[in-house]
């Protein structure tokens, strides 16, 4: 029987982040994708130029019209919009089986601006977080998640991401882009302890949906290997992630932070 993985988004018109982003990762995992749309974005490779939120009625009704028909076996969530669509979202991984759940905290933009509106952030700090079993924040937010500074180092992102841990009991992989260094080092905090995770930094512009594909790639993984620990599936999602942004340079596609080559391996074997 295939492993099937559910992505919860909004979608990229330009198809390099969101629902696009995630099917194409958990296609290259091997892993069947099913989708429920959060919100349709009118972007491209530079910027986004339009949201339409899904109204969250409709949202209940594309969970339960998939749940009701497939099982699913690991579960991606990114962005939510507002907070009815939150509550929506929250309400079914509380009552449904969506497998381990990977939530992505869709809040802060690559340029610092605030995507979700504060009762938005509430709904997924207060009702969301602590339902799901992995949340994948960068710096800035994990910052809004505890309402605190954002973290300026190393140290900083470790006393974070625990404890983001302690207040949820929800795994956390704080993610160390936004630092500077010769390394990218993520931050993972478990009931096990903190570990980090470190790869090589990739000078590129071509970084369009790199949250979507590690968290995409998590929940792929996890559909995969039931029972796993986060402490097992991080690095092999996290070296997924690294030969896409490397591949992603070759893609040239847009004039803007083109994407990520989820499909390398295709290209690179193209028996």
């Amino acid at each position: 029987m295939s492993r099937v993985a559910l992505t919860v988004a909004g979608s990229d018109s330009g198809g390099g982040a969101g629902i696009q982003a995630d099917l194409k990762t958990f296609a290259a995992h091997a892993v069947y994708g099913t989708s429920v749309l959060t919100a349709l974005t009118a972007q491209n490779t530079r910027g986004v130029r339009g949201v339409h939120v899904v109204p969250a009625a409709f949202v209940t009704e594309q969970l339960d019209a998939v749940l009701d028909d497939i099982a699913v076996h690991a579960t991606k969530i990114g962005m939510l919009a507002d907070a009815g669509v939150v509550a929506a979202v929250a309400r079914a991984v509380r009552t449904r089986d969506l497998g381990p759940v990977v939530l992505d905290p869709v809040m802060v933009a690559t340029s610092g601006d605030r995507l979700l509106d504060p009762a938005a952030v509430a709904a997924v700090r207060d009702d969301l977080l602590p339902a799901a079993d992995l949340v994948t924040p960068n710096v800035p937010e994990a910052a809004v998640l505890l309402g605190a500074d954002p973290a300026t180092d190393l140290d900083g992102c470790r006393e974070q991401a625990e404890e983001l841990l302690r207040r949820s009991g929800t795994a956390v992989l704080l993610k160390g882009g936004h630092l500077s260094g010769e390394q990218s080092v993520d931050v993972l905090a478990t009931a096990a302890g903190a570990t980090l995770v470190r790869r090589p930094r990739v000078a590129t512009t071509a970084t369009h949906g790199t949250g979507c594909t590690l968290s995409a790639a998590l929940a792929a993984r996890a559909a995969l290997h039931p029972g796993a620990a986060w402490e097992d599936l991080v690095p092999p999602a996290r070296d997924y992630l690294q030969a896409a942004l490397v591949a992603g340079a070759r893609l040239r596609v847009g004039h803007g932070h083109g994407p990520l080559d989820h499909a390398f391996a295709l290209r690179e074997d193209p028996s």
